[in-house]
């Protein structure tokens, strides 16, 4: 939980320092960091999520050598993904525009996002190299290195930003900068660490042998997270749709920020949760994959509840961190009531999500969630916000319904699974990542 929150809070920071220059920049780099998460950071994420399913099942069945073949085969696929998301993002003002948002907005986006290129090669070796240490239990010094950066990342901002005149500008470079810092001190520490001298043995050309195994479980993975990150990112592009855009996009980008920051809680025990079942499905232990199950959701029943009335009574002093405008604020305490709701549903929906990882069930995880946010959670956002008037109330609504429509069939999928037979495909999937060197 520490390390996806302090993460995830570097773009945070970044928005709000820039959230005092006004609406203007504020709206850009809100747009901006929604489009960057829809276009690159979601699909990198996806894609080293299947490294759950393979680093914890090796590890669970004691393949320790596996891991840092699952880690180079990872890091080949999503960094030669990441040149044509690059691409995408040095054109963010142009496709802004052909999507209908306000020219205005679309440009400072465009250039806020140029700056953000360096993060994306960056964020996708961090990514890579959190999923091989989470995997084997090995979390203290990922949250160390994600303190150190984020503490580094306020005084970059506050220089990027307001000492050396380049604005919302300073804050995109600030963020490129604390990913490659935070990148670059997991990949020495991986390398030089007596505890993952088993995991870790060096570069191999056998990483090469598998990428194609990979690629069809990190293909699913990307899907399924994807489809639910873009879903949230669309009620960003749609605020600027709506009324007043410069508003709406503003409110509707820091809430979203919030219940990104405030959903790493129950993030970070669902990726417990899936490095727990993929170690006890690689090893054998059904009984105790479904016990690892059962612990997770008591924890983020409780969680999601004490989260939700933190929410609510600090719903006015939360806008005052992003802005002192008082229509900001007013509109932002709103909807953070709205957000409070989506939270409880949400953790539910992360465990779940959690389960079907470590079990190496993503294909059937990214059908619900393309049903459950665009049959319903997206339409239903649509129709309330721009049909019955409602705004970007509307449109959290819409998305609460999608988020519950898909913890309700993956909660479904769960129950109806055969333990026995996952524990049976965990031991083939580990077989079949091995080289034949290897198996001989």
């Amino acid at each position: 939980m520490t390390v996806n929150l302090l993460i995830n809070c570097l773009q945070m920071i970044s928005v709000m320092f820039v959230g005092h220059l006004g609406q203007l920049p504020l709206a850009g780099a809100s747009m901006a960091t929604s489009f960057a998460s829809v276009t690159g950071f979601s699909l990198l994420n996806g894609m080293g999520s299947a490294l759950e399913t393979f680093c914890g099942q090796s590890y669970g069945a004691k393949q320790y050598h596996m891991l840092g073949i699952h880690l180079q085969r990872a890091m080949v696929v999503v960094l030669l993904v990441s040149f044509p998301l690059a691409a995408v993002w040095f054109n963010a003002g142009d496709i802004l525009r052909l999507l209908g948002q306000d020219s205005e907005i679309a440009a400072e986006a465009g250039h806020y996002a140029r700056y953000m290129i360096p993060s994306i090669f960056a964020y996708a070796i961090q990514q890579c190299h959190v999923r091989f240490l989470q995997t084997q239990n090995n979390v203290l010094p990922m949250a160390v290195i994600a303190a150190a950066t984020a503490v580094l990342h306020c005084f970059v901002c506050w220089a990027l930003v307001f000492r050396s005149g380049l604005g919302n500008r300073g804050a995109a470079l600030a963020n490129a900068m604390s990913y490659w810092i935070n990148a670059v001190a997991l990949a020495v520490y991986v390398r030089v660490a007596p505890s993952c001298r088993k995991t870790w043995t060096g570069f191999s050309g056998e990483a090469f042998c598998g990428i194609l195994n990979f690629v069809k479980l990190a293909i699913p993975s990307a899907v399924m997270l994807s489809l639910e990150i873009w879903s949230f990112e669309m009620v960003v592009l749609l605020s600027g749709l709506l009324p007043n855009p410069k508003l709406e996009t503003s409110v509707l980008s820091i809430s979203l920020n919030t219940i990104y920051m405030i959903y790493m809680i129950p993030l970070g025990i669902s990726g417990a949760v899936s490095t727990r079942v993929s170690n006890e499905l690689g090893a054998g232990r059904a009984k105790v994959a479904i016990l690892a199950g059962r612990v997770a959701m008591g924890t983020v029943a409780t969680e999601g509840t004490v989260a939700a009335i933190i929410i609510v009574i600090g719903r006015r002093l939360w806008g005052y961190c992003y802005s002192t405008d008082e229509t900001v604020v007013g509109y932002l305490a709103k909807i953070l009531i709205f957000l409070a709701i989506l939270h409880i549903f949400d953790g539910i929906q992360s465990i779940f999500s959690g389960i079907t990882r470590g079990c190496g069930r993503q294909k059937i995880g990214a059908f619900i969630n393309l049903g459950a946010y665009y049959l319903v959670g997206i339409p239903m956002a649509i129709f309330l916000a721009f049909f019955q008037g409602i705004g970007g109330k509307g449109l959290w609504m819409g998305i609460i319904m999608g988020v519950f429509t898909q913890a309700l069939f993956l909660g479904i999928l769960i129950l109806c699974t055969n333990w026995d037979k996952e524990v049976k495909k965990a031991a083939d999937r580990v077989t079949s990542s091995m080289p034949e060197n290897l198996l001989e």
